[in-house]
């Protein structure tokens, strides 16, 4: 990221590996109602289009986590919670914690890194990412997506079931359920997420707008937040269909999308937009002002270990 003055240590690999998934899973912690807000609302339609009522459930964003809160307790706003943070630490940590590290290797060391160097960067850590942490996205989805029984069952009794049970009943192809939609989906977010925060911080300290403190990092986080709904909510929300549909339900994440698109309308792909936004927004702002705060006190720690005296 930018904003680092030269006479400051810059932060190493680790420093920023470490700290994008301790950064991002303190984010999930704050904003996993709405993710499971969102979530619902994506799949609302599906269920409406395949049951042929016309009832809909869930209004809006707080009003689908009233309604959850009521008919099933407020746990159910953290369905998934253990699946999500697995993610994150494995996640983040490789799509944000290594970009610096890709921008750097595709600008051959430079500092002045193209757009087009940073979009590579994006798109190369998040398909990295979602290839090595897909398990954990789709037990997450299905997790949030689950809803409790009248007799009281459930889809899964816990995370470690969930990932057996998916393994057994679909095959270990099911743990990557929907791998090429998220691996376009994060190629999305990453650029869209990363690079609009990169520029915007970069123009903000470059017209001498704001020092490279917090209303700097709030102010990009806040920008890159709302780009990347825009941009990567319909691929979204057929990652999210994909993911928590039945065996045979679509032949593929095309053919998911043709479906909504003939079913439900150009509308369908920006289901739960506003919650959308709403995570996306406060978890940007949430998990960059934490990362930029972690990765200085953690160069400080190190500093201070490299030279005691």
């Amino acid at each position: 990221m930018v904003g680092i003055k030269p006479t400051d240590l810059p932060p190493t690999a680790t420093v920023k590996f470490f700290g994008a998934g301790t950064a991002a899973c303190f984010a999930d912690l704050i904003t996993f109602p709405l993710d499971t807000a969102k979530v619902r609302l994506q799949i609302q339609g599906e269920s409406i289009a395949t049951s042929g009522s016309a009832v809909v459930k869930y209004r809006g964003v707080f009003g689908t986590i009233t309604t959850m809160v009521r008919t099933e307790g407020a746990r159910s706003l953290y369905n998934g919670l253990v699946a999500g943070l697995q993610r994150q630490m494995s996640f983040a940590s490789v799509r944000i914690g290594l970009y610096d590290s890709m921008k750097q290797f595709y600008s051959r060391g430079s500092e002045n890194a193209s757009i087009v160097t940073r979009l590579l960067a994006g798109c190369t850590t998040g398909a990295m990412a979602v290839t090595f942490a897909q398990p954990t996205d789709v037990v997450k989805v299905r997790f949030q997506a689950q809803v409790r029984q009248s007799d009281g069952l459930k889809r899964y009794n816990g995370t470690m079931d969930a990932y057996r049970t998916i393994a057994r009943d679909e095959g270990i192809r099911g743990l990557w359920k929907g791998c090429m939609p998220n691996i376009t989906r994060n190629a999305i977010v990453n650029c869209s997420e990363l690079v609009t925060y990169d520029i915007i911080k970069e123009l903000i300290l470059q017209y001498d707008l704001m020092t490279d403190n917090l209303p700097c990092h709030f102010t990009a986080a806040f920008g890159a937040g709302f780009c990347t709904t825009i941009v990567a909510s319909p691929v979204d929300v057929v990652k999210t269909r994909f993911m928590n549909s039945s065996t045979g339900q679509y032949r593929s994440a095309l053919n998911c999308a043709l479906t909504m698109l003939t079913k439900e309308g150009p509308k369908a792909f920006y289901k739960g937009f506003v919650p959308s936004f709403l995570r996306l927004g406060s978890w940007n702002i949430v998990m960059f002002v934490s990362y930029e705060q972690i990765k200085r006190c953690m160069t400080k720690m190190q500093r201070s270990w490299e030279s005691p005296f």
